[in-house]
């Protein structure tokens, strides 16, 4: 099942709203950028010393979070980042019942640091930004993404 595609103007507004809280003008480009603008500003508000806008924090998280689902499709291994989003991917054996037996949690900043490069998973497990359970539980082959 592709993933669901969120209401530009949703994403718009979040991301200028985001924008705004930045000082920054409005986004001007095409809707099909605003959601690695989006990513973009929010990456900017915690580079800044601050804490993203909640709207457009959960619309990066999601994003990213997709096109992890699309990039590795499966229903192995659940990736949480509460209290935005969860995934299921990863080729392997499925799981249909109760909690996966494979199950990655981090903080929205962390994985939007390991989904465009920013930090490793290697260096994000050993400083405890990840808590993975699972044989299948590691996700450093698909990342970054971008």
């Amino acid at each position: 099942m592709p993933p669901r595609r969120p209401d530009p103007v949703k994403v718009r507004t979040a991301l200028d709203a985001q924008l705004a809280a930045l000082g920054e003008p409005p986004f001007t480009g095409p809707d099909t950028a605003l959601s690695a603008a989006c990513v973009a500003a929010v990456l900017r508000a915690y580079d800044s010393g601050g804490e993203p806008l909640r709207d457009a924090a959960r619309f990066a998280v999601r994003h990213l979070l997709d096109e992890l689902a699309a990039r590795a499709p499966g229903r192995t291994v659940e990736v949480r980042v509460p209290p935005y989003a969860a995934v299921q991917c990863v080729e392997g054996p499925r799981h249909t019942r109760g909690t996966p037996p494979n199950v990655i949690e981090t903080d929205p900043r962390t994985w939007l640091d390991l989904a465009t490069g920013r930090v490793s998973w290697e260096s994000a497990l050993t400083m405890g930004r990840i808590a993975a359970s699972g044989s299948r539980a590691d996700l450093s082959a698909y990342l970054p993404l971008r």
